[in-house]
């Protein structure tokens, strides 16, 4: 590796790409950029990567599993990569980007050559749900449905240009195939047997989000209290950076972390009908996509911002 990291984004011109390019210009690494007007050009792509030590990939799906196989070409001097997309979240081959999921995982993260970026609802479902499932409170087969809601800066430039329009719309639920592509992800990386159902919805707001689990403790194993939960997530989160354990509260705005690269995890609870609702607070276009990816970046570079 060069002294200075050469880190090359392919497909830096979309919503995600723009803001790692922008938030790189706070660490120690050298951009290589490649003409606008040749973007696409293969050749020019492919110089790119041989040029770099680490690849960001924000693309479509299809494009990125492209571009891996064009990294792959590279041979011995193929550089490691960072994949922003859905394709390869839950293909064994790849290590899951999410530091704080599992002790370790940063270690693995840092060692990786091929590191997917998680998306931004399945961050925060799998935060609230892995270590409740690690401790053996919540049944790995329980049937678990997440609400969540986005500003639409995550949903692509339809969904953007229809909200900046005036008289957008002020709340839409989507997804409603019970199909959606985070699915998988959720379901495999959060420890669960059965598939959750997983009902997305976008506010008429810019940024930030918030998802949410609701529970019936008496299904739980043992007489677990809403404070149990708390301790339980306290604990696995203890000395995170990016993730905090907050108490409830009476109500959640979904905008308060716009902007923030930080986590909230809650858990309301009420004991007259032993019933709790889980909450994961974040910035859509942070924590739960460019923040997580610069997080990524400093791992796999060892630099000091992780």
């Amino acid at each position: 590796m060069t002294q200075k990291p050469v880190i090359f984004i392919d497909g830096e011109a979309g919503t995600t790409g723009l803001e790692i390019r922008e938030r790189l210009s706070t660490l120690p690494v050298t951009l290589y950029s490649i003409d606008p007007a040749r973007r696409k050009d293969p050749a020019a792509r492919k110089d790119a990567m041989a040029a770099a030590d680490l690849v960001v990939l924000c693309l479509p799906d299809d494009a990125s599993r492209e571009a891996v196989q064009m990294a792959a070409t590279l041979g011995a001097s193929a550089p490691r990569l960072l994949d922003a997309s859905t394709a390869f979240r839950t293909d064994a081959t790849w290590v899951y980007g999410f530091p704080e999921l599992a002790k370790g995982q940063d270690r693995a993260i840092a060692t990786a050559l091929r590191v997917s970026n998680p998306g931004c609802y399945p961050t925060g479902a799998i935060a609230l749900l892995r270590p409740l499932i690690e401790a053996g409170v919540l049944d790995r087969h329980y049937p678990i449905c997440i609400n969540a809601v986005s500003g639409y800066s995550g949903g692509g430039r339809s969904m953007i240009e229809a909200h900046e329009r005036e008289g957008g719309p002020a709340f839409e639920l989507y997804g409603l195939t019970l199909e959606h592509k985070h699915v998988p992800e959720i379901h495999q990386h959060a420890g669960l047997t059965r598939r959750p159902v997983f009902v997305p919805s976008v506010g008429h707001f810019a940024r930030g989000m918030i998802v949410s689990i609701p529970l019936h403790l008496d299904d739980m194993q043992g007489h677990i209290t809403g404070c149990d939960l708390h301790r339980i997530l306290e604990e696995h989160y203890a000395g995170q950076a990016h993730v905090r354990v907050m108490p409830q509260e009476p109500k959640l705005s979904a905008e308060a972390l716009a902007g923030s690269d930080k986590m909230e995890l809650r858990v309301h609870a009420t004991t007259q009908t032993r019933q709790a609702l889980l909450t994961a607070r974040l910035d859509n276009l942070g924590k739960g996509a460019s923040g997580a990816a610069l997080q990524n970046i400093s791992l796999m570079l060892g630099l000091n911002n992780a």
